[in-house]
């Protein structure tokens, strides 16, 4: 994925065999109770799992005072407890040291996306492990005796990351790779002997490489014709094989395994939809799968001596597992349209599910929202494009509403089922919102993919707006009042939207999207050297064709577009860059478009903190209600 794609995470229910459901709330017929922003910013956002050495507390990351920060929560249920104070920056937990209860964890600088990793003891002292003005840092697992940790850091090259090993008591760092090449780095292998490495091409075009630690070998393990892509999943608990991801002679990803002994490929697990993961436990006794369908993401806990089937996922989505050293349990986030994600431990002995998170709003009422359906609708081609459905309770042909198409990140990303506190809070208020995975959307096999390169603000862009026709006939929807609205990639979405169909929409919301590809693939940040020609083979290249990316940037059409804008935008963003959304903003004022602008001084790409999805959101909300929830004949002007 590129490096700017914006996620949105997701939710379900686990299954274990035979049965067990932690279902959300039946839809039930009644009608929607209203609440209001406040209400619904006091949800809270719970990330990640990591069990404590004693496997008596689990580590998360909150943003329960409003700043993303570290907490723990013992495995029984209680009150968590925060562990860091953070008031600006976000704090995000990476996980416990093996043996003692420090903890590691990443922070950036206001959003400038250069997160270093930190070490905090138990009374309370943080160590930036990873200093430097310019670095960027990122954690790469423990060695097998819990004696060190791997970083991958750009210190000595700020456009690749070199892997580095820690003492985990002094935290002094050694350069065990030196990346010259612009690989990915992958894994390094339980017994800290091997590093996996990936070349991307493009999107859908990519190789492993395994690197001897000791011997300073490459060796390549997925030599192939045509466009495959090839990735990293893990090694085996006992080094002795690789897992690799691959949709290599197969529409859909699948699981395989490259033996080092013998140096064969052989074939584990394959579905007609994309395995995204495989984890073991510890003693690899347990093999844990993760399955991607229409954007949710179940779980299969496998006997890897027997191959039964332990655990399964039926309903909703499930992220950031964590097996206890032991074995015994396994921590997980769980969540669905109606629930936001929520820290559960399941204990495999006694098979009982304990909940450790209550995170959604105290004020509202999940009856009241809306669980969200599958759809799908012909492009302009014919082409099945898959979306996602929202209906407000309160919409009903005799009372028809206004709708959002709300385009998701990328490219290569997918708009996702789950809690999305936004899209809920836009659906209590009355607005239909229809997510659709455009053409280059994952999950829907590697020709799905494919089918954007090179020609975004084209194909992919007419998808999203075909989305207008399929709205319309909505037998609730009111066809005269769609707007579209779309964050990073979506963003641009947004902007080629209003400029190449200026009639298409009758209001947009840009957050962080691009509006002129020459300048921003003329100027990416000196760490994305690695991703730079898969880059340009997915959009294009600045040096051999701007005349094509000036064609698809929305910049340079900005004098064709009449509907109203609201732009949103990270001061500090790195990705996407402040100047891109203030010559797009400056354009439309001199066409006297009615556009507003919401810069927030203290964000990169996306929000850190409660307060700035508080000012988004509420400016998006006040921004539809004037253009879109009236006719937008009489829409008044933008101040």
């Amino acid at each position: 994925m590129p490096p700017w794609h914006t996620v949105s995470r997701a939710l379900a229910a686990l299954v274990l065999v035979p049965a067990l459901a932690l279902a959300a709330p039946k839809p039930v017929a009644r009608p929607s109770k209203q609440y209001t922003l406040e209400q619904f910013m006091e949800t809270t956002d719970v990330l990640g799992a990591s069990f404590s050495p004693d496997e008596k507390k689990v580590l998360f990351t909150s943003n329960a005072t409003g700043v993303f920060n570290a907490f723990c929560v013992p495995v029984a249920g209680g009150k968590p407890t925060q562990l860091t104070r953070s008031t600006t920056d976000a704090i995000f937990a990476v996980g416990y040291f093996p043996k003692d209860e420090r903890i590691l964890f990443t922070k950036d600088q206001a959003g400038n996306g250069l997160s270093h990793l930190y070490v905090r003891t138990p009374d309370g002292k943080e160590q930036d492990v990873t200093p430097g003005d310019k670095v960027r840092a990122t954690f790469q697992g423990w060695s097998q005796d819990g004696s060190a940790f791997f970083v991958a850091s750009n210190t000595r090259d700020e456009r690749f990351m070199d892997l580095y090993r820690h003492d985990a008591k002094t935290y002094a760092g050694t350069l065990v790779f030196q990346n010259d090449d612009g690989y990915e780095l992958g894994r390094v292998s339980p017994d800290g002997k091997r590093l996996s490495l990936e070349k991307s091409r493009s999107l859908s075009d990519s190789d492993v490489y395994l690197h001897e630690l000791g011997t300073k070998e490459v060796k390549h393990l997925t030599p192939h014709q045509g466009a495959a892509a090839w990735k990293t999943a893990t090694f085996a608990p006992d080094s002795s094989a690789l897992y690799l991801l691959t949709d290599e002679g197969s529409e859909f990803t699948r699981l395989v395994r490259y033996v080092l002994a013998t140096g064969k490929t052989e074939e584990v697990e394959k579905a007609n939809k994309d395995i995204t993961s495989v984890a073991f436990s510890r003693d690899g006794a347990w093999r844990l799968i993760g399955v991607n369908e229409h954007g949710r993401f179940m779980l299969q806990v496998q006997d890897t001596k027997s191959g039964k089937l332990l655990v399964q996922l039926t309903q909703g989505s499930i992220s950031d597992v964590a097996v206890a050293p032991s074995g015994r349990r396994m921590a997980f986030q769980l969540t669905d349209d109606r629930s936001p994600n929520n820290l559960y431990v399941f204990d495999f002995g006694t098979r009982r599910t304990t909940q450790l998170t209550n995170t959604l709003s105290p004020s509202i009422d999940a009856k009241d929202l809306v669980a969200s359906e599958v759809v799908r609708y012909p492009s302009f081609d014919g082409l099945e494009i898959p979306a996602i459905l929202y209906k407000p309770l309160q919409a009903s042909p005799e009372n028809k509403r206004p709708a959002v198409v709300w385009v998701h990140g990328g490219p290569g990303d997918q708009a996702y089922r789950g809690y999305i506190s936004f899209i809920q809070y836009l659906v209590n208020a009355g607005y239909v919102v229809l997510a659709p995975n455009n053409r280059g959307s994952t999950g829907y096999g590697k020709t799905f993919v494919a089918a954007d390169d090179q020609k975004h603000g084209k194909e992919p862009l007419r998808d999203i707006v075909e989305a207008r026709k399929y709205l319309a006939s909505v037998p609730y929807v009111d066809g005269s009042r769609v707007g579209v609205l779309g964050a990073s990639y979506g963003g641009y979405m947004v902007l080629a939207a209003l400029a190449f169909h200026p009639d298409a929409f009758d209001v947009g919301v840009d957050a962080f999207g691009p509006s002129d590809w020459v300048s921003m693939l003329k100027n990416m940040p000196p760490h994305w050297e690695s991703f730079r020609q898969a880059l340009y083979q997915e959009v294009g290249n600045p040096d051999t064709q701007e005349e094509m990316l000036r064609a698809i940037s929305p910049l340079h059409s900005a004098y064709m577009i009449r509907k109203p804008l609201l732009v949103i935008q990270g001061a500090n963003d790195p990705k996407v860059p402040k100047a891109q959304s203030d010559q797009m903003v400056e354009a439309l004022k001199k066409n006297h478009i009615p556009v507003e602008y919401l810069v927030l001084p203290d964000e990169g790409h996306g929000f850190s903190s409660k307060q700035s999805e508080l000012d988004s959101s509420t400016r998006i909300r006040g921004f539809l209600d004037t253009y879109l929830k009236q006719s937008p004949a009489t829409a008044r002007p933008a101040n």
